[in-house]
């Protein structure tokens, strides 16, 4: 198992997550390749979205099929959020964007979760590497991110 899956992995048994992370031939880097490697819809794909608030790592864990609105998110750090290029989110989490995971960090970034995931039993999220996924309770995701559960999707 590659190393970030490892750390990834090594996390959730620390939280006492039964969930495991599946390594998969085919590409998980967006949310649609993974509801396909996985077998499982896109709204189930818990997306791990890096922000920026000044030099504040924000980490927005939305459903597979929203698109995130900034307003909304920035109203909930208390100021405009930017989203960070490919070379700024490796350098600021640790890994690289289409693995980017909801957990695993040293010190849990300020977490956002889309209440829309809730409505799933089991969302699936990025475990370190494009190719890495884990099962969770979406609930429990909430939980041990300790997010702030919120409408963050744009109003359709």
């Amino acid at each position: 198992m590659h190393a970030k899956a490892v750390l990834v992995q090594r996390h959730l048994t620390e939280l006492g997550e039964p969930g495991e992370v599946r390594e998969l031939p085919d590409s998980t880097r967006s949310a649609a390749e993974a509801a396909d490697a996985i077998g499982t819809t896109v709204a189930q794909i818990a997306k791990s979205l890096v922000f920026t608030r000044g030099e504040e790592v924000v980490l927005v864990i939305a459903s597979g099929t929203n698109q995130v609105d900034l307003a909304k998110v920035g109203g909930l750090v208390g100021g405009e959020v930017t989203r960070p290029d490919a070379k700024a989110v490796k350098a600021l989490t640790g890994f690289s964007v289409g693995g980017v995971p909801p957990l695993g960090y040293a010190e849990q970034p300020r977490t956002i979760v889309d209440r829309d995931l809730l409505a799933y039993d089991t969302v699936w999220a990025a475990a370190g590497t494009p190719h890495a996924v884990f099962p969770i309770a979406a609930e429990r995701l909430a939980k041990v991110t300790d997010a702030t559960i919120a409408d963050i999707a744009y109003a359709v």
